[in-house]
């Protein structure tokens, strides 16, 4: 956030509350979310339970962000993302500006520090879908407002968040849960594995050779680890690392930006295919999941992604939901996981004109 920042910070829920939400909630107003490891184990905890809420009972946060301004650049192609932090914004209260920067990658017209500068002035938060994670780290630095990465060449925490809400969803708790994931080593991987860090889980990554995470998520998921529990297995072998999983999570082979590497990557990744043969390693009780679009029958197979373990379609679905709490949160709307029906705007006298 830029030095002026809090000056401009969203109210937080309540400067005299306490109890763990109430303080993840003051911490988060406000702040950024570049990285999932920006955020502490009590602040994702917090966030996952306010999404659940937020689902369970939407009506009740249905003017939380009355007024509120979200705006949108995305420099790549989305279908998810975009719909589900329009919905998730527009059913607070709040409305959503589309930008369009496929053709027109942010900083080529106009530097990201004046982007920032003008944007805050008119909105109440940034939502980034870019290349290059730099983009979103420099206009979090000079925006006053919170800056959200809905996806970068490096992380993907918006979607993170979804899938371990999901999770919860289905087994109660993710503490000492088999998570597997299987493929590229790529942003939502990073992501991944740092939000299984913070939560708890046994997370195991396998990947070819050459296609792993980068070093510095691994240390920084190694680093949460010594203070939460867990643990983080990096591995090559696909089939071992499935064995007895909770969970197996793949993603595409190639993702945006990479395609001219298709042809190389395909025979690599081939031994990693989520087919039916590699689910039956896993737990009976095992899930399916994937942050889609998938490429059927490359990554996963069609038996599998519309087979009965898969919840691929429940992830999609909490991405609105998880981002709803995300947008609760840093926006610093007064809201509480309980029960809470939030009274309806006042509405406004008409003057008449003299």
């Amino acid at each position: 956030m830029a030095a002026n920042a809090s000056l401009l910070k969203p109210v937080p829920y309540s400067s005299t509350a306490t109890g763990p939400f109430a303080l993840a909630a003051k911490s988060l107003a406000g702040n950024d979310l570049c990285s999932i490891a920006d955020l502490s184990a009590g602040e994702i905890a917090a966030l996952l339970k306010l999404a659940h809420a937020v689902k369970a009972r939407p009506r009740d946060y249905r003017y939380a962000l009355d007024a509120k301004q979200l705006i949108m650049f995305f420099e790549k192609a989305s279908l998810r993302t975009r719909l589900t932090f329009e919905t998730a914004i527009n059913t607070l209260g709040g409305n959503a500006i589309f930008v369009d920067q496929t053709q027109s990658p942010l900083g080529e017209r106009e530097s990201l520090g004046d982007i920032s500068r003008n944007v805050e002035r008119w909105s109440d938060g940034i939502v980034l879908r870019t290349y290059a994670h730099e983009t979103i780290t420099e206009m979090a630095q000079y925006a006053a407002v919170p800056v959200i990465n809905a996806l970068s060449d490096l992380e993907h925490p918006c979607q993170a968040l979804a899938d371990f809400m999901t999770l919860e969803e289905r087994f109660g708790t993710v503490r000492g849960l088999k998570f597997v994931y299987v493929g590229d080593g790529n942003n939502v991987c990073h992501s991944l594995m740092l939000t299984a860090a913070l939560l708890g889980a046994n997370c195991v990554v396998a990947t070819p050779k050459g296609y792993g995470p980068k070093a510095e998520i691994v240390a920084k998921a190694n680093a949460i680890l010594g203070d939460i529990g867990g643990s983080l297995t990096l591995m090559q072998d696909a089939q071992a690392a499935v064995t007895g999983a909770d969970a197996i999570y793949t993603d595409v082979c190639t993702s945006m930006g990479f395609e001219h590497e298709a042809t190389k990557r395909a025979p690599l990744f081939k031994p990693y295919q989520v087919n039916e043969a590699l689910m039956a390693r896993a737990a009976q009780h095992a899930v399916f999941m994937h942050c889609l679009p998938a490429h059927r029958n490359a990554e996963v197979t069609d038996q599998v992604l519309d087979g009965p373990q898969s919840i691929v379609f429940d992830q999609a679905e909490n991405r609105m939901h998880a981002q709803k709490a995300i947008l609760l949160m840093l926006l610093g709307a007064a809201v509480t996981p309980e029960r809470r029906k939030l009274p309806k705007p006042a509405r406004r006298r008409a003057v008449a004109l003299q």
